[in-house]
């Protein structure tokens, strides 16, 4: 399995193959981003580009990963051009996001929330026969890749917000090729960061409420197992383990299949536009924030997905500031 890493030392950006305890460089690219176009337009698969730059130089990865080396680790994919970079996902895809997503916005008077409902629509149509198409999932916008932090790198609860918590969920990363076709580059795990507490209030907060910095890394992983993944999670407060919980994610554990999940993402023209990435989390089982937990400055959230590397830890940084006024100015 090929497990790629990108880092960085001063103005210098690299991409190397892990093969523990190593990081493998490789020659004539200088991210995951120009090697996926160069196998587009060379034709041939990303594992095989991947072979054919590898060069002989090698890094100590356990220091890059500590972060004791020059060399820091950055999220596996960016773009050039950051707001070229669509970050997205998609909830109520597992059992668990839908039993929490209706303990959480039920009413005394209400017994199927519109949550709920979308749930068992996705049960019913989320995984149709070959070549049908089946229900459209939830679908939520994130950012662009401004939003996007790197391994070791802190989550942040702004000023406005009334909360941050951990999601711990595998990302499709993908890149449209120059004649509209997405391609898949590969899968990462990650931590789609949220405010929950802001969601709680009401179901319709859920669209501000994803509009949070988020983690993917540290690797990307080309053509993983995706049918069902073991997953942990941790969060560590004061050096110990404050809370920590396991559950499986992938296709297996899931209501919807990864086709459908992609055809609804990609089915938009403006989703396929040729050199853009996307990067599309397919959603969780599991929360800390469901088991009572509110994360503080200074813990930090550790995710590990079985097959996809190393864990991603970031640490909670909550800005203490009063929340300001933003001032529009007329230009007229």
């Amino acid at each position: 399995m090929t497990r790629l890493v990108q880092i960085k030392q001063g103005s210098v950006c690299r991409v190397a193959r892990v093969e523990e305890s190593h990081l493998v460089l490789l020659e004539g690219c200088s991210s995951v981003y120009e090697l996926a176009n160069l196998a587009i337009t060379g034709g041939v698969k990303l594992s095989e580009m991947v072979s054919h730059k590898s060069s002989s130089e090698r890094l100590d990865y356990d220091l890059v990963y500590g972060g004791r080396s020059e060399w820091r680790l950055l999220p596996p994919i960016d773009h050039p051009e950051p707001a070229r970079c669509l970050i997205s996902g998609t909830g109520l895809t597992h059992l668990g996001s839908a039993r929490d997503r209706q303990a959480m916005h039920a009413a005394a008077n209400e017994k199927l929330t519109d949550s709920m409902k979308m749930f068992r629509w996705g049960v019913e149509g989320g995984r149709p026969t070959a070549g049908q198409i089946g229900i459209a999932p939830e679908w939520f916008y994130k950012g662009t890749g401004r939003m996007l932090r790197a391994h070791g790198q802190p989550l942040d609860v702004p000023c406005y917000a009334e909360d941050g918590g951990e999601e711990a969920e595998i990302a499709g990363i993908y890149l449209i090729a120059p004649d509209g076709t997405p391609r898949r580059v590969g899968m990462a795990g990650g931590n789609e960061f949220s405010d929950h507490r802001f969601e709680k209030k009401n179901y319709l907060n859920l669209a501000g409420s994803k509009l949070r910095t988020c983690a993917l890394g540290p690797e990307l992983v080309v053509d993983p197992e995706f049918q069902s993944v073991p997953v942990s999670i941790s969060i560590e407060r004061n050096g110990a383990v404050h809370w920590s919980a396991t559950f499986r994610t992938g296709e297996a554990e899931m209501c919807h299949s990864l086709q459908n999940l992609e055809h609804h993402h990609f089915k938009f023209e403006g989703h396929r536009r040729p050199g853009d990435v996307h990067v599309h989390f397919f959603g969780t089982d599991c929360l800390s924030f469901s088991a009572g937990v509110r994360l503080e400055d200074g813990d930090v959230m550790q995710v590990t997905f079985e097959g996809f590397g190393r864990p991603l830890r970031n640490p909670v940084r909550v800005e203490h500031s009063a929340a300001r006024l933003v001032q529009v100015h007329p230009l007229g």
